[in-house]
């Protein structure tokens, strides 16, 4: 089970972008980086195709693990995370600030 998971609330803490918000888009866990909305964004020399025409656009690229905190539900401030198993047996994420549940 990871700590930071695809549509996660998270604030960038190191880099360039730092103190950016945004969702995860997607998680490269054997490379320990995810691609965070709006953070660490690059330009990229895009040749035309039939889906789309061709230029210079914007997207996003990942970004290290360490680098982005989860945001807690409750007070909207970066927080670590934890795992812990509730009464019926499911193991979830929690904020370690304000002991909010964060899965879904």
């Amino acid at each position: 089970m990871q700590k930071i998971r695809k549509g996660d609330k998270v604030i960038v803490i190191a880099g360039k972008d730092k103190g950016k918000r945004g969702e995860v888009l997607r998680v490269l866990p054997k490379e320990n980086r995810a691609i965070v909305q709006g953070a660490n964004m690059v330009k990229k020399h895009q040749k035309p195709s039939r889906a789309a025409a061709g230029g210079i656009v914007d997207k996003e690229s990942p970004i290290q693990v360490s680098n982005i905190a989860h945001v807690d539900p409750k007070t909207n401030e970066p927080t670590r995370v934890g795992f812990k198993f509730l009464e019926d047996g499911r193991k979830v994420r929690f904020a370690k600030k304000s002991g909010e549940i964060i899965d879904r």
